[in-house]
């Protein structure tokens, strides 16, 4: 599989990001030793680039994975809350510790919304820079929902990485569209900044427009990788086939159709009821002040759409 630099930083990536947060209990819940062997089948097949977060709480599958993967070769993403220096201390600690690492690649601040949101979290960003200039991090970056969060990362020289949501349908922007979000991108891809985008499936709803939806971010000419989750060999070998040709062999297409899907609210979904009232066939309701998918969901997708919080997802 083909790397690229990422922006211009020093770090070459796999086009492809391996996104693990569909692996760990919040999702697939697959053992550690089972995470472990699929983040290094996915390396063999040319896929040098994890993402992963504090609050995935999922370390530990990478570090046994990282037993029969060059770590040298290896790109690890990772991302924490932290507005203070004491809490980007502890996070990076926590993060060289669990992962037995001496470096993080690439530490970014957790879904940074604006330039204001930057601007509270500077004094961790302070931090990460002193840690830069020990070796311990070699890029400092944000992720974001928003258009917003990107033009701020366009205001600051020291955010080199870009992590933001794009996919062909715009789910999950929470303030534009997906043109909105492009042009960000591409101004921010000018100025050197790495850019590897998030949810090209927008979060499982555009599973069944997987080619389509797959193909439109793999050509966008601004983004240097994007990250999607892989829960088993043949979604690796589906992905890949996608970077490297843009089709999926009838084989693959066969089996992952076989898969069965589900409907999984995040538990910090506010109970708006958006989805409620997008929903036509009257597949999800607000129980107990969360929204609760039942028996007549059809994982259509629609009701993500108009989540606010974009905690609807298909696994």
């Amino acid at each position: 599989m083909d790397r690229v630099k990422l922006g211009n930083t020093d770090i070459e990536v796999s086009r492809l990001c391996f996104g693990s947060l569909t692996m760990t209990p919040f999702q697939a819940n697959l053992s550690v030793e089972e995470g472990a062997k699929l983040i290094q089948y996915a390396y063999t097949k040319g896929i040098n680039f994890i993402d992963t977060a504090e609050i995935y709480d999922n370390y530990q599958y990478i570090k046994e994975a990282l037993k029969n993967i060059n770590r040298e070769d290896y790109v690890i993403a990772t991302k924490c809350y932290a507005y203070s220096k004491e809490m980007a201390a502890e996070s990076l600690e926590l993060a060289l510790k669990e992962l037995q690492t001496d470096y993080i690649d690439i530490f970014l601040l957790h879904e940074q919304e604006s330039i204001h949101t930057v601007r509270g979290h500077y004094e961790a960003i302070e931090y990460f820079l002193k840690a830069k200039k020990m070796g311990k991090i070699k890029a400092i970056g944000i992720s974001t929902h928003r258009v917003s969060g990107v033009f701020a990362a366009t205001q600051y020289d020291e955010i080199e990485v870009v992590h933001p949501i794009v996919n062909k349908a715009g789910i999950g922007i929470q303030d534009g569209t997906i043109n909105d979000m492009l042009e960000m991108i591409e101004k921010a891809y000018n100025m050197g900044k790495g850019i590897y985008g998030m949810k090209p499936l927008g979060g499982g709803h555009l599973i069944g427009q997987s080619k389509e939806a797959f193909n439109f971010v793999r050509n966008i000419p601004s983004i240097h990788s994007f990250a999607i989750g892989m829960q088993s060999r043949e979604e690796v070998d589906c992905n890949v086939n996608l970077m490297e040709t843009g089709e999926i062999p009838e084989y693959l297409s066969e089996s992952l159709k076989k898969k069965k899907r589900k409907l999984i609210i995040a538990d910090y979904c506010i109970g708006c009821g958006n989805c409620v009232k997008t929903c036509r066939q009257n597949g999800i309701e607000i129980i107990d002040g969360k929204a609760t998918p039942n028996e007549r969901c059809i994982l259509c997708g629609y009701c993500a759409r108009n989540c606010p919080e974009f905690c609807i997802k298909v696994i």
